[in-house]
C-alpha cells in the first residue's frame, strides 16, 4: 500500500528535480552566451588593433617621409644661400615654393649667429617669431644645431593662443662655419590637418602627446574608445612626443549584445530589484543624514564667519544676513531681513550714490573686484566697506537675487592714509638731505651774483662820488646790477621749490623744462666735479605729473651719477641724459661713465635703508621708485654698455603719456 506522504515527498523531490533542470539549463545558456561574446569581442579587439596598428604605421611613415623631404629642401636652400651673393633674394624664391607645397610650415625664417632675423615668410603676422627672445625651447635648438652642424628639432612649445609648434632648425655654412640658421616652423595640429587623411579620421582619433600625457595637437575633438589605442614614438622632430592613435568604438554586433544583456537582465531581475530597493532605501537614509550635517555644517560655517554676507532678491530685498553683518552693522537679521531700499545701514549723506550702486548691482553691472563704501552703524559710526558682489542662484540654476560679502575696511583705509601721509614726510626730508648737501655749492653760487651786485654798486658810487658821473654811465652798471639780482632771486625760487611741502598733484607738464630747472640745480656741482652734462631731448608733449616730485628723482639721479664719476679721470666724466618718445610713454635715461653697480647690488638697489654710500641713509632711490610707481611708470638700473670702455650704469624710466 503506497504511503501518501512518501508520494507527496517524492513528487517534491521530482518538482524539486525538474526546477533544477531549466534552472541549470538557464545558467548554461547564459554561460554559453557570455562565453561566446567574450570570444566574438575578443577576435573583434584583435582584428581591429592588427587593423590599428598597420594604419598607425602607415601615418607614421607617411609623417616621416613628409619631414625629411622638407628637410631636405631646407638643407639644399642652406647650401644655395650660403653660396650665391644673393641670397636673401634666392631664400625667398625657395621658401615661397615651399611654403606653397608645404601649408604645414607656418613660417620659414632665416637667422644669423645671434639668432637675430635676416629674413622670414611669411614676414609680418606669423605666430612664431624666432629672435633672441624667443621660447628657451628654440633657443635650445639652435644651439644644439649651431654646436652639431646639423639639423634640429626643438622642443615643443605653446603660444599665446594654444596652438603648439615645433621648429626645424637647419645650419646655414660659410666657408665651413655655421654663419645662421634656417628655421621651419610648425604648427602641429596644422601638420594633422594637412597629412592625416580623411578616411583615416573617419576610423581613428589622432594626437600628438608627450610622455606625460600632454596633448599638443589633434585631428579631432571626438573621443574615442581608450581601450583601442595605440601609441608610436614621432620621430621627427622627437623631445620624447608621441603619435597617438585611438579608434572610434565600433557599434558592430550591438544587437546581439543587447540581446544577451536583456537575458541576463530578465533572469536576474526580482533578485536584484530587491537588492535595489534595500539599496535605495540604505542610501536615501543616508543621504538625509548627509544634507542634515551638511546643513549643520554650513550653517556653522556661516555663523563663524568674520566676513558679513548678505542676499537680496531681484527686488533688492533683503532675505539673509549672517551674524559677521549683524555685528558689523549693529543691526539685528530681524531688523533687516525682508527691508527694502533704502536701509538701515545706508549713510544719509551718501544716500543717492548708494542707491545709484544699489540700481547698478540690480542691473548686473557690479563691477567684479568689488567696489567700497560708505555704510553706517546702528549707533551712528560710518564705516568704510569693500563690498563684492555675484548672482545668487537656486539648485535648479536659476539666477534669484544677488549675494554681497561684505568687509569693515576701516581700519585697513586710514593704515594706508597713514602710510601715504609717512611716504610725503620721508620724501619732503629726502628734499631737505639733498639741499644740506648741496647747501656748500649753492652757497657758492649765490655768491656769485651777490660779489658781482656789491662791484657794481661800488663802482656807481665812485662814479657818483667824483661829480663827473652822467646817467648814460651808470645806466649799464645799474642793468648788469639788476641781472645779477634776477639771477640770485632765480636760485634762491629753485631751492624755496624744491624743498615747499605740497600735496602730490599730477597736472601737464613739459618735462623738458623739468630737466632743464634741475640742470640749473646741479650746474655749479658740475662744474666743481668737473662734470660735463650732455641732453637729448626732443620736443616733447605735456604729460601728467607731478612737477616737484620728478625734479626730485631727477635731481637724485644726476647727484648719484656724478658721485659715481669720482674716481673717473676727469676727461671721460661725462653725464648724459635722454629722453625717447614712445607710442604710450616716456623712456628718460640718465647715464654716467662712473665705476658701475655690481650686479648683485643692482638688485637690492632699490630696497629701502640700502645703500653703497658710507654716510647715506639709503633711502633716495627708494623714493624715486615709489614716485614713479606712483605716476604708474617703473625705474630700474642696468650696466652702461653704451660708453666707450662699457662702464658706468644707466638709470631708465618710464611716465605715462596719458594719465590712466
Amino acid at each position: 500500500m503506497n504511503n501518501p506522504l512518501q508520494n507527496s515527498q517524492g513528487s517534491s523531490r521530482r518538482l524539486g528535480w525538474l526546477l533544477a533542470v531549466p534552472k541549470l539549463g538557464i545558467v548554461l545558456l547564459l554561460a554559453a552566451l557570455l562565453s561566446l561574446l567574450w570570444l566574438l569581442h575578443r577576435n573583434e579587439a584583435e582584428e581591429e588593433r592588427t587593423s590599428l596598428i598597420k594604419d598607425v604605421l602607415w601615418l607614421e611613415q607617411n609623417l616621416r617621409f613628409h619631414l625629411n623631404g622638407n628637410e631636405e629642401q631646407l638643407q639644399q636652400l642652406a647650401l644655395e644661400i650660403a653660396d650665391l651673393p644673393a641670397g636673401q633674394k634666392r631664400f625667398r624664391l625657395r621658401a615661397e615654393h615651399m611654403l606653397k607645397n608645404s601649408p604645414d610650415i607656418a613660417q620659414i625664417l632665416w637667422l644669423d649667429r645671434s639668432r637675430r632675423v635676416v629674413d622670414a615668410l611669411p614676414t609680418a603676422g606669423s605666430e612664431p617669431d624666432s629672435n633672441a627672445f624667443g621660447p628657451p625651447a628654440t633657443a635650445k635648438a639652435f644651439d644644439v644645431a649651431s654646436r652639431l652642424g646639423k639639423r634640429q628639432y626643438s622642443a615643443p612649445y605653446f603660444l599665446e593662443g594654444g596652438r603648439a609648434f615645433v621648429e626645424l632648425h637647419v645650419p646655414v655654412f660659410h666657408e665651413r662655419r655655421v654663419s645662421g640658421m634656417l628655421v621651419a616652423a610648425y604648427p602641429l595640429d596644422t601638420l594633422l590637418a594637412n597629412q592625416v587623411p580623411w578616411w583615416f579620421t573617419e576610423k581613428y582619433k589622432v594626437e600628438i602627446v608627450d610622455d606625460s600625457d600632454r596633448q599638443y595637437a589633434t585631428k579631432t575633438r571626438i573621443e574615442g574608445n581608450s581601450e583601442q589605442r595605440y601609441e608610436i614614438p614621432f620621430d621627427p622632430p622627437g623631445s620624447g612626443l608621441l603619435l597617438r592613435v585611438t579608434s572610434y568604438h565600433s557599434p558592430d554586433n550591438t544587437l546581439q549584445r543587447l540581446l544577451v544583456a536583456a537575458i541576463i537582465l530578465l533572469g536576474a531581475g526580482v533578485f536584484l530589484s530587491l537588492w535595489l530597493v534595500r539599496d535605495l532605501m540604505k542610501k536615501r537614509t543616508q543621504a538625509e543624514e548627509a544634507l542634515r550635517a551638511e546643513h549643520a555644517f554650513r550653517a556653522a560655517m556661516e555663523d563663524s564667519l568674520t566676513v558679513g554676507m548678505r542676499a537680496r532678491d531681484l527686488e533688492g530685498r533683503v532675505i539673509y544676513v549672517n551674524p559677521a553683518f549683524c555685528t558689523m552693522t549693529g543691526f539685528s537679521a530681524g531688523e533687516l531681513v525682508g527691508h527694502t531700499p533704502p536701509m538701515p545701514y545706508w549713510a544719509p549723506e551718501q544716500l543717492e550714490e548708494t542707491f545709484a550702486m544699489h540700481q547698478t548691482v540690480l542691473a548686473g553691472k557690479a563691477p567684479l573686484d568689488g567696489f567700497e563704501i560708505t555704510f553706517m552703524r546702528k549707533n551712528g559710526e560710518r564705516f568704510h566697506a569693500l563690498v563684492y558682489e555675484a548672482k545668487l542662484i537656486d539648485g535648479n540654476g536659476k539666477h534669484t537675487g544677488w549675494m554681497a560679502s561684505v568687509l569693515d575696511i576701516t581700519e585697513r583705509k586710514h593704515a594706508e592714509e597713514l602710510a601715504r601721509q609717512q611716504q610725503e614726510q620721508l620724501q619732503f626730508t629726502s628734499r631737505l638731505v639733498t639741499m644740506g648737501e648741496m647747501a656748500s655749492t649753492l652757497a657758492h653760487e649765490l655768491n656769485q651774483p651777490l660779489a658781482a651786485i656789491a662791484s657794481y654798486n661800488t663802482g656807481c658810487l665812485n662814479l657818483l662820488s667824483s661829480g663827473q658821473a652822467a646817467p648814460q654811465d651808470i645806466l649799464p652798471a645799474l642793468e648788469k646790477i639788476a641781472a645779477q639780482a634776477q639771477r640770485a632771486g632765480k636760485i634762491i625760487r629753485r631751492v624755496h621749490d624744491f624743498v615747499r611741502k605740497s600735496e602730490p598733484k599730477r597736472a601737464p607738464c613739459q618735462l623738458g623744462e623739468v630737466i632743464e630747472d634741475c640742470l640749473g640745480f646741479i650746474e655749479a656741482e658740475a662744474r666743481k666735479h668737473q662734470v660735463r652734462v650732455e641732453c637729448d631731448i626732443p620736443t616733447l608733449p605735456p604729460i601728467p605729473a607731478d612737477r616737484l616730485m620728478l625734479e626730485q628723482v631727477l635731481l637724485n639721479l644726476i647727484r648719484n651719477g656724478m658721485e659715481a664719476m669720482a674716481t673717473t679721470p676727469a676727461a671721460n666724466r661725462m653725464l648724459r641724459i635722454a629722453v625717447e618718445l614712445g607710442a604710450s610713454e616716456l623712456l628718460v635715461s640718465v647715464s654716467d661713465q662712473g665705476c658701475g653697480i655690481a650686479a648683485d647690488v643692482r638688485e637690492k638697489l632699490f630696497t629701502a635703508f640700502f645703500t653703497t654710500k658710507q654716510e647715506g641713509m639709503g633711502i633716495g632711490l627708494s623714493i624715486c621708485r615709489s614716485i614713479i610707481e606712483f605716476h604708474r611708470g617703473q625705474l630700474w638700473a642696468e650696466e652702461n654698455t653704451l660708453s666707450p670702455d662699457s662702464s658706468g650704469t644707466i638709470f631708465r624710466f618710464t611716465l605715462p603719456l596719458e594719465a590712466a
